[in-house]
């Protein structure tokens, strides 16, 4: 690496779910024949009445600056969302609009952490928490938890684990990558716990709440528990659930004073999110929410098609979850059977160069021995890829 790049910088590992997609598009354009699972995007199309109002908005000349926090259009739409939908109040000066909610994560941590500040990530985390923990100057504690625990973090597992240097939780529910999601009597353990520790922030990432069909409703921290909201940030954003994801908008709700202080590092990085993604975003969260069902019930579809199929996998074990759209399989079996692989890195490889299957390797969510696959795409596209991956599976694992 060039001298001239910084240390910090070359700590810092590339995203892999991108690593894996940017592989797999560049094997497409030599001409090889991959299916990629490796991508959190949705196959959807943006739905019309959202296009309709971006369309709109060019035309009415939305095209300038916004101010830095996003417009008030767009602000009002997402207290609206919040208190509807998630029974919490907030006013304009506790949100900011960011670009996208990998974005708005970034802006958090740059505000709140000092040089050596702690920031408790369960395992296995969306693979992006750690490396902006470090590039924020703070130090990731990173705790295990296991398919026994249902890949959730515990109320005595965090109590364990909080020092005198924890400044931060972050919670993801329903999670990339296991698609798990906390229950309310879990949240409510944790919340004893954060209740007792005054000095420590949560913050938790929701990028995937409209992507749930589990048999009991999701429910916020800060709903559960008021008190909490002085030091708590809400993330959450319009790519997943509305299948904008080119559209980049995020947003964040919390504390006057946090985001104002995540305000100052959007004003002197990106400055505003696209203007004409905004508008888009209002008409997403005020407009008709039906197309959040349509994709829901497609997704659960999905689901249930590829845990059952993975599951009979030869060397793989597979657990279903209750949102989000990836299966999150324990493929240890596989790795000890196939000659040549020792591990998820190289069972990842494996498949894409033997089966022709893009999976991203669970070591860099903090889950070594599993993979990750996306099941945002057609049954048909699935099934391909489960043939695929089980004839080469049987030739080898023997």
């Amino acid at each position: 690496m060039s001298r001239f790049v910084a240390d910090l910088i070359k700590q810092v590992k590339p995203s892999a779910t991108i690593a894996v997609s940017m592989k797999a598009a560049e094997l497409k354009r030599t001409g090889k024949d991959v299916i990629g699972l490796g991508a959190g995007e949705p196959d959807f199309d943006t739905p019309d009445h959202i296009k309709q109002a971006a369309i709109e908005a060019i035309q009415a000349g939305q095209t300038k600056y916004t101010a830095v926090d996003g417009t008030p259009e767009l602000k009002q739409a997402i207290i609206g969302k919040l208190s509807r939908e998630n029974q919490v109040e907030y006013q304009a000066n506790e949100i900011l609009v960011s670009c996208g909610a990998k974005h708005s994560i970034f802006n958090l941590l740059s505000a709140v952490l000092n040089p050596g500040d702690e920031v408790i990530i369960p395992t296995p985390y969306w693979v992006s928490y750690p490396d902006m923990t470090l590039l924020a100057g703070g130090q990731s504690v990173i705790v295990e938890t296991t398919v026994e625990n249902d890949f959730k973090l515990s109320a005595e597992q965090l109590a364990q684990n909080i020092t005198e240097r924890t400044k931060l939780v972050i919670l993801n529910s329903p999670s990339n990558p296991t698609g798990r999601a906390y229950s309310r009597n879990e949240l409510e353990a944790i919340g004893q716990v954060l209740l007792a520790n005054p000095n420590v922030m949560v913050a938790t990432d929701d990028i995937y709440e409209h992507i749930y069909w589990g048999q009991e409703p999701l429910v916020n921290l800060v709903a559960l528990f008021p008190e909490l909201k002085p030091r708590c940030v809400i993330i959450n954003g319009v790519s997943k659930g509305y299948a904008m994801t080119g559209w980049r908008i995020g947003y964040a709700a919390g504390p006057a004073d946090i985001i104002t202080a995540m305000r100052k590092v959007q004003s002197q990085s990106t400055s505003n999110p696209c203007s004409v993604s905004q508008a888009a975003a209002v008409a997403a969260l005020n407009g008709p929410q039906d197309c959040l069902d349509v994709m829901r019930v497609a997704f659960k579809e999905r689901h249930d098609y590829l845990i059952q199929a993975l599951d009979e996998l030869p060397g793989f074990s597979c657990q279903g979850g209750q949102g989000a759209f990836y299966a999150f399989p324990d493929v240890r079996g596989a790795v000890a059977a196939i000659d040549g692989v020792n591990d998820d890195v190289e069972l990842a490889t494996w498949l894409l160069e033997e089966a022709g299957v893009a999976v991203v390797p669970g070591t860099p969510f903090g889950a070594p021995g599993y993979v990750r696959l996306s099941f945002a795409t057609s049954i048909d596209v699935l099934k391909k890829a489960i043939e695929r991956m089980d004839s080469a599976l049987r030739t080898a694992v023997k």
